[in-house]
């Protein structure tokens, strides 16, 4: 039998239709629905309509993920050549990247969505899926894990990000994969990727996210362990700076705890060796605290909560390099 593009519709904007009493619109389209709005599509390659659900994106959870996980395994088993995954925006940055984590086989994975519902001028919903079929009936774009691809623009999971509300471009990566030209992806570049993780227990661990503002003191810090949390996330200024009335507190939690520390600025990578003074990075790694390398704080409590769930907390460091380097 000849390969397929496999299309699962987990709801979204993109499958939106409004309510019958006229307040907003909801996840109503199924994946045959969408398939069925973009002229052409099925010229691109075969393709199987899957509806898993019709939520909006907040509601999905990491039990969801991994049983998408186990299916995307099944149909790349069965002969699929790729798989395109539509949901909402709201969650594609951190969905993306639990999914990449997850994915240990060889087709793409493309995940896309919609910035504009159905009903609106100038829907970017078709748009977004031709492209994401494309990419996903591609042998480039094999053994590149789980990409997003919105606005004609190719983006490696782990590094992309949701950066505004409304508009179409919405999603930005500091180094874009490749784009759409003519409707074929051209990629730029091809990225490192690191082995799937086998997670062991089930639920998502606590692992929150703290992010202190100016004057803030670190009341939540010690609310969170008192909660029972498995690992925290600290989202600090600059390159990865925090006030020094919070640095012996942090240095305390990571006795604890595993702490990572990440950018509230969510560019660049986080700094590890240029500032000295208390609570600076220097100060923060010396006191057991681990640097988020190039993860902003929503891939990073994601990397961490999985690393807990695989038993492998300590592998922190490694997997969030995700740049090229090579030592000397």
């Amino acid at each position: 039998m000849e390969a397929w593009i496999e299309v699962i519709a987990l709801g979204g904007t993109i499958a939106s239709t409004p309510r019958p009493d006229g307040n907003g619109v909801v996840p109503e389209l199924t994946a045959e629905d969408l398939i069925a709005a973009v002229p052409g599509l099925k010229d691109l390659a075969p393709i199987r309509a899957r509806t898993l659900a019709r939520v909006p994106s907040v509601e999905i959870g990491l039990a969801d993920l991994r049983d998408l996980a186990g299916l995307i395994r099944r149909v790349e088993a069965e002969g699929a050549a790729g798989v395109v995954v539509t949901q909402g925006t709201d969650t594609i940055e951190e969905t993306s990247y639990a999914l990449d984590l997850l994915h240990d086989g060889r087709i793409p994975v493309v995940v896309t969505g919609a910035m504009r519902h159905p009903s609106l001028p100038g829907p970017d919903g078709p748009a977004n899926l031709a492209a994401a079929v494309a990419c996903a009936a591609d042998p480039a774009c094999r053994d590149q894990g789980v990409l997003v691809v919105f606005d004609d623009t190719i983006h490696a999971a782990p590094w992309v990000q949701k950066r505004d509300t409304t508009a179409t471009g919405a999603f930005w990566s500091p180094a874009p994969l490749g784009w759409l030209a003519e409707g074929r992806p051209a990629l730029r570049c091809r990225r490192p990727r690191p082995p799937a993780l086998a997670l062991i227990g089930d639920g998502m661990p606590f692992v929150p996210i703290l992010k202190p503002g100016l004057d803030e003191p670190p009341r939540l810090l010690d609310a969170a362990l008192r909660a029972g949390a498995a690992g925290l996330v600290v989202e600090l200024s600059g390159g990865g700076h925090a006030a020094a009335s919070w640095a012996e507190a942090l240095g305390e939690a990571a006795r604890r705890v595993p702490v990572v520390f990440a950018s509230r600025t969510r560019g660049g990578r986080v700094l590890t060796r240029t500032y000295g003074q208390p609570g600076a990075e220097i100060d923060l790694i010396r006191r057991g605290l681990v640097p988020a390398g190039d993860l902003d704080a929503l891939k990073a409590r994601l990397l961490l909560a999985f690393l807990v769930l695989a038993g492998q907390p300590h592998r922190f460091a490694e997997l969030s390099l995700l740049s090229w380097r090579i030592e000397a």
